[in-house]
């Protein structure tokens, strides 16, 4: 069989796999950082029209003063039917084109590594794109339509879950069978399955019957970041500022539409528009929180989102250790120390982590089985290892049952075991 790559393209990070003599093996693909197996989802564009993809993105746009152009979570467009292109410093990019981007980086880094062209790929996607039935199907279009602007002729697509479930399958003995339910978290959603796994050679046959029940959820890392961005962060933005309009002598808040923008770090070029910079003008004049308006035009023109909310979730992942955690950032004249504690996580959050246990009640409810019937849960993505998602599993499940390892490779690894079943 001919040498086959499996591409995990992620909200926050992506990975590649390759199928060769029967064998899959995750391999590294980040060429700023040697031996790291995952790549950084990012597109860095400057003013030279020079494209850098990853951590290599991120060192240019550091070093380059937090100038150019940063994009972040290009994934999460894929559904948009509103957002079909951008132009940057005067070329018309298609939001298949940004994504082809990286896919072309990832295929060549693997090409490099066996030696030869690839032009066959198994591409990951959510349960859910979209609860949209019209922009699921509209955001699976343009990923494969990247995959081709990418250079792939021949092109499949496999549920993440599933893909994290035949990694699981492959630590099995041969013979050995289980059921497990998969929890497959992400930067954007959190993806779940139950299917019935069985060790041994890969599988050939169609899985679809193994696959006893799906579903998914637009929940996962980037909303836990954005809440603790409404919460605890954007008063320094102007959430709570007040400004006249002109001619009224009545007060009146800084609009939720600017500060719900400021919640989704990818978003915030957004409010570049002359429109929203004008009325952003408007309030500065007639604000009682100067200050706090600075604030919010620096961020929009200094393009320093991503390193606001590199803190927010370095602060995120603490918890998961610890009982308080402190987000740090300076910016200009702008200094912020705010301590967020476990529980005062959770509770913001409690809207999210309720819509993920419900998804998760929904999901075995559909396979027909009781929880006592799972034999093993399986999490996947950085987002499991948040203590209270951990015992949403351990509520239903038991301690015993939960299995947490190789959190953000499984996926890809999976995609590579899921070729024999599409090419074979």
């Amino acid at each position: 069989m001919q040498t086959t790559f499996g591409i995990d393209f992620g909200t926050t990070n992506s990975a590649l796999s390759i199928y060769r003599n029967g064998t899959v093996e995750v391999v590294p693909v980040d060429g700023a950082n040697c031996g790291l197996q995952l790549m950084r989802s990012v597109l860095y564009f400057n003013e030279d029209n020079e494209i850098f993809a990853g951590h290599e993105a991120i060192r240019q746009y550091v070093g380059d003063g937090a100038a150019g152009r940063f994009m972040q979570s290009i994934k999460t467009f894929l559904p948009n039917s509103s957002f079909d292109a951008t132009e940057i410093f005067g070329k018309r990019y298609t939001i298949d084109d940004l994504v082809a981007i990286i896919l072309r980086k990832l295929k060549a880094r693997g090409e490099a590594y066996v030696g030869r062209a690839v032009d066959a790929v198994v591409l990951g996607r959510p349960v859910v794109f979209s609860e949209d039935p019209h922009k699921d199907a509209l955001a699976q279009d343009r990923l494969e339509k990247a995959a081709r602007k990418a250079g792939f002729r021949h092109i499949w697509f496999q549920y993440e879950p599933v893909a994290a479930a035949l990694a699981f399958e492959e630590t099995l003995q041969s013979g050995q069978e289980k059921i497990v339910f998969i929890g497959d978290f992400g930067g954007g959603t959190s993806d779940f399955s139950i299917i019935r796994v069985q060790g041994g050679a890969f599988r050939r046959a169609d899985r679809r019957s193994d696959v006893l029940s799906l579903g998914g959820v637009y929940i996962a890392g980037d909303k836990f970041d954005s809440q603790i961005m409404w919460d605890k962060v954007t008063h320094h933005f102007g959430r709570h500022a007040r400004y006249k309009t002109m001619g009224k002598d009545e007060w009146v808040t800084v609009p939720r539409s600017i500060v719900h923008t400021l919640c989704q770090w990818h978003r915030i070029p957004l409010l570049r528009a002359r429109k929203t910079m004008e009325h952003i003008r408007l309030i500065k004049n007639n604000t009682d929180s100067p200050e706090a308006i600075d604030n919010l035009e620096n961020i929009i023109d200094d393009n320093y989102g991503f390193f606001l909310f590199q803190a927010i979730e370095k602060a995120k992942c603490a918890l998961s250790d610890r009982n308080r955690a402190v987000i740090s950032f300076a910016e200009r004249d702008l200094h912020i120390e705010e301590e967020i504690g476990k529980d005062e996580f959770e509770t913001i959050n409690a809207g999210n982590f309720h819509s993920i246990a419900a998804c998760i009640d929904e999901v075995i409810a559909r396979s027909g089985l009781a929880a006592a019937q799972i034999d093993t849960v399986f999490l996947t993505g950085g987002t499991s290892k948040i203590p209270l998602i951990r015992a949403l599993f351990i509520e239903r499940f038991g301690q015993d049952k939960l299995e947490n390892r190789d959190a953000f490779t499984s996926v890809a690894h999976g995609l590579g075991t899921s070729v024999p079943l599409f090419a074979g």
